[in-house]
C-alpha cells in the first residue's frame, strides 16, 4: 500500500473516531437532558399528588365529622325517646304499686 493511501486510511479512521466521539457526547447530553426533564416531571407529579392527597384528606375528615355529628344527634334522639318511654313506664309502674299497696 502506498504512503498516500495509508495516510488517507489513517485520516479516515481518525475522522470516524472523532465523529463517534461527537455522537457519543451528544447522545450523553441528550440522555442527561431527558433524565433532567423526567426528574422535573416526576417532581411536579409528586407535588400534585401531595396536594390532591391533602385535599382528599380534608374532604374525608369533613365527611367523617359530619357523619359523627349525625350519629351523635341520632343517638341523642334515641336516648331522649327511650328516656321518655322509661319515665312513662315508671309512672305507670308507680301507679300500679300504689294501687296494690292501697288495696291490700
Amino acid at each position: 500500500m502506498s504512503a498516500e493511501a495509508l495516510k488517507r486510511v489513517i485520516t479516515a479512521e481518525y475522522e470516524a473516531n472523532q465523529i463517534k466521539l461527537i455522537v457519543l457526547n451528544r447522545s450523553n447530553e441528550s440522555v442527561a437532558n431527558v433524565k433532567a426533564e423526567c426528574e422535573e416531571s416526576l417532581q411536579k407529579t409528586v407535588n400534585r399528588a401531595k396536594v390532591e392527597l391533602e385535599h382528599l384528606q380534608k374532604a374525608t375528615d369533613k365527611k367523617a365529622m359530619e357523619a359523627a355529628a349525625e350519629l351523635a344527634s341520632s343517638t341523642e334522639n334515641r336516648l331522649a325517646t327511650m328516656r321518655a318511654r322509661a319515665e312513662k313506664r315508671l309512672d305507670t309502674v308507680a301507679g300500679r304499686i300504689y294501687e296494690r299497696i292501697v288495696n291490700i
